[in-house]
């Protein structure tokens, strides 16, 4: 092995890569909760496809948290803030209201209670996307500024964390819910999220053990650019402040995005963000109501979509982070979008096929390594754009962009199979074909954007 491969794999194991990791799971948790154990409660519970799909609307405040992103990045927390940091103190605030929000969950029935559960979804999901957008920041602002290597290395390590917060969250989950219902337990669901509370009360316990680094650097830079908008519209009288406020914290990271990269190829690259992972999107929206309709069980579905997905993800995605600090995240991004794809198709094969156990490990399997791939080299593409004096905005409004399509559209996934007459086949091919517009795209803008080398 070259040294250059041996700088590069030395990267991982960088101490701040453990912090990332754990920052990466509290990140995934909650999907556990508002995506896996929602939908699944909501089948078991009786209701449609249509509006298992339909409830996924929750997700689309990750879509819109780029619009609150500006006062989480500004706003300090009394007492949290000077005691544990700026970024902590916005976790650990927030992580609060998903753990009374589930605990609300331990004592409701979807058939009777659907509207106060979807609230309650809707105030995990709200939270876990408001905590996001300073676990990213968090995250960046573990690395220096020129460490592009190290960037790409975090990103891998960050999607394997929230890999691990989603699969290993899952996997309890379902093998919880499953071990109760075996015990004979009515409430099987609300005696999991009992459980769930504990991994939710360790994670905020290990968080506390990560360093933040100090935020005056950012708090001048901000504090300069609403100086300088307060000159131009009347001084220091208060309307003029809060003007000057609001104005640097919304209109500056845009401005910053679009001077860096100018108008035409700044739209082009918030296009790509938009449309790159909607495919994976519409078949994760459906993959846990077609295993179930396919007959497999919760402890199958646990094992291979949960356990064994884990360890692949976990293990492509720091390959993925390795291939993309070698070859740059563009080249990565084709090969992920071209595997996405092609992933998708197996699920059509699973679907016409009938069940097989061994089908559906290689297809879960294929799919994992694909989306550990995809993710690693999203998240290092869009970390490698942010400017660092609004690291949470900036990185939240580019998230966001991505999220909200495939949030707001793949909300319909259900809807499309039931116009399908339950079609899984067909619908797991149409979901490979979203992913051409992107590619293209990229096409056009591979030689336009500028990401630096590792």
């Amino acid at each position: 092995m070259s040294s250059p491969e041996k700088a590069t794999l030395s990267i991982y194991f960088d101490k701040r890569m453990l912090r990332i990791l754990l920052l990466g799971a509290i990140s995934g948790f909650p999907w556990v909760l508002i995506g896996s154990s929602l939908s699944l409660w909501l089948k078991e519970d009786g209701l449609s496809r249509s509006a298992i799909g339909w409830a996924g609307l929750i997700f689309s405040v990750y879509a819109i948290n780029f619009l609150w992103a500006p006062l989480i990045d500004r706003i300090r927390i009394p007492v949290l803030t000077e005691r544990i940091g700026h970024r902590k103190a916005w976790i650990i605030s927030l992580q609060a209201v998903i753990f009374v929000s589930v605990l609300a969950w331990s004592n409701l029935s979807p058939a009777a209670d659907i509207w106060w559960v979807m609230a309650f979804g809707l105030l995990i999901a709200i939270s876990s996307a408001s905590q996001d957008i300073t676990i990213d920041a968090l995250r960046i602002e573990q690395i220096g500024h020129d460490e592009r290597g190290a960037m790409a290395a975090g990103a891998a390590v960050a999607v394997a964390g929230w890999w691990s917060g989603y699969k290993i969250g899952g996997m309890i989950t379902l093998f919880t819910a499953d071990y109760f219902e075996a015990l004979g337990h009515v409430n099987y669901w609300q005696l999991t999220f009992l459980v769930l509370l504990a991994i939710i009360l360790l994670a905020n316990i290990a968080l506390l053990f990560i360093p933040e680094a100090s935020s005056d650097e950012r708090i001048k830079a901000q504090a300069e650019a609403q100086a300088a908008i307060a000159s131009h519209v009347g001084g220091n009288n208060p309307v003029s402040q809060i003007i000057a406020f609001f104005s640097s914290a919304i209109l500056g990271p845009l401005t910053s995005f679009f001077k860096k990269n100018g108008l035409a190829i700044g739209i082009g690259i918030l296009s790509f963000i938009f449309l790159f992972k909607i495919g994976e999107a519409f078949m994760g929206k459906m993959s846990l109501v077609f295993y179930k309709e396919m007959g497999f069980s919760k402890s199958q579905i646990a094992i291979y979509s949960k356990g064994l997905g884990w360890i692949t993800t976990i293990s492509f995605t720091l390959l993925g982070g390795y291939f993309a600090i070698r070859s740059g995240s563009i080249r990565a991004l084709f090969i992920a979008g071209i595997a996405m794809a092609a992933t998708n198709v197996m699920f059509s094969i699973l679907a016409w096929s009938g069940k097989s156990e061994l089908l559906f490990a290689v297809a879960v399997l294929l799919d994992d390594i694909a989306a550990a791939f995809a993710t690693v080299a999203f998240v290092a593409f869009i970390s490698l754009l942010v400017d660092r004096t609004y690291t949470a905005t900036q990185y939240a409004l580019l998230a966001s962009i991505g999220t909200m399509g495939r949030t707001t559209l793949a909300s319909s996934s259900g809807a499309m199979v039931d116009w399908l007459n339950g079609d899984w086949g067909t619908f797991f091919v149409i979901t490979a074909l979203m992913v051409i517009p992107s590619l293209l795209l990229l096409w056009y803008l591979r030689n336009r954007i500028s990401l630096g080398k590792g």
